[in-house]
């Protein structure tokens, strides 16, 4: 589990561009600095950056990579770790600064305070998690499709940067008035669902949105991605699909599945919009599979998504 001792780890930040004036952020970064920490920072530019850096970091024997941004940052260090050559001695860690931060606030990692995110990547304990994978490309929280996937597609950055995770409320009340429905079908070693979707949820983690649990009986430890698959309902009925999403977990719902599967895959009719932990993918044909214990990962004591914390 921890195996890297605490103390004496090189530590490299990623920084996403949009923060690196945060006087914040600067401030943390000189106070875990005295407090006797290696920490260097990298600073991304453009779309790729933060995967190539992570790259650059494992060659370069890094500790632990830190990612510093919202869930889409997350998504790309994450990748790049994982892309790397060889075997992986890198672990990442998280600096939560982006509007949801949803990952982050599932494990358990400060949210509001960056220089407790950066003493945690320093001193806290290295598990290895799961990673969840989307016709090849990881994801390490969720992926949404259909109307949870045009929700955070549609909301504007101004809006997200004006009301942070309640834009995300906001815009799928606003997505909700003209969903439409997908057909398509879910199929897995033991069974095949065919039917009309309006939303699917494929989680790693636990959360999406901005805090709605979407997978609730998540770990990032169990081998398992956890699904959310919600139908299409007639207005009437949609009191009862509200308190289904409520309790996804019951046997007896009319309108939500909720199971908890190693590989599975998902073919549509016409093209669905997918969110890997926020970054929008397209298309018809979805292959998922869980890669087990694949990344090294800075986890506080006791967090509540793992199973042996």
């Amino acid at each position: 589990m921890n195996t890297i001792a605490p103390t004496g780890r090189t530590l490299r930040l990623i920084l996403n561009g949009k923060s690196a004036g945060s006087s914040i952020i600067r401030e943390a970064i000189h106070a875990v600095r005295k407090s006797g920490h290696q920490l260097e920072v990298r600073v991304t530019w453009e779309g790729g950056d933060a995967g190539r850096l992570a790259r650059e970091a494992v060659h370069d024997s890094v500790d632990v990579v830190i990612a510093g941004g919202g869930d889409g940052t997350v998504n790309e260090v994450a990748n790049g770790l994982l892309q790397s050559e060889g075997t992986l001695t890198s672990a990442m860690a998280v600096l939560p600064l982006g509007t949801a931060n949803d990952f982050a606030s599932g494990c358990g990692i400060p949210t509001d305070n960056p220089e407790a995110a950066l003493l945690l990547a320093a001193e806290g304990d290295i598990h290895n998690i799961d990673v969840g994978q989307m016709n090849g490309r990881i994801f390490v929280n969720v992926a949404s499709g259909g109307f949870g996937a045009e929700v955070t597609a549609n909301t504007p950055v101004e809006m997200k940067n004006l009301l942070g995770g309640g834009a995300y409320s906001l815009m799928g009340l606003v997505t909700a008035l003209k969903m439409h429905p997908y057909r398509g079908k879910v199929i897995s070693p033991d069974r095949e669902d065919e039917g009309t979707l309006i939303m699917i949820a494929v989680g790693n983690g636990s959360q999406a949105g901005g805090g709605y649990q979407v997978a609730p009986n998540a770990l990032l430890d169990d081998g398992f991605l956890d699904v959310m698959a919600v139908h299409d309902v007639e207005v009437g009925e949609l009191g009862t699909l509200f308190k289904e999403i409520m309790n996804p977990q019951r046997v007896d719902n009319r309108y939500v599945y909720y199971g908890q599967i190693a590989s599975f895959q998902i073919e549509m009719l016409d093209e669905l919009q997918f969110n890997l932990d926020g970054e929008p993918v397209r298309g018809k044909s979805f292959q998922f599979d869980v890669l087990p214990r694949a990344l090294p990962f800075v986890l506080p004591k006791g967090a509540p998504i793992i199973g042996d914390a």
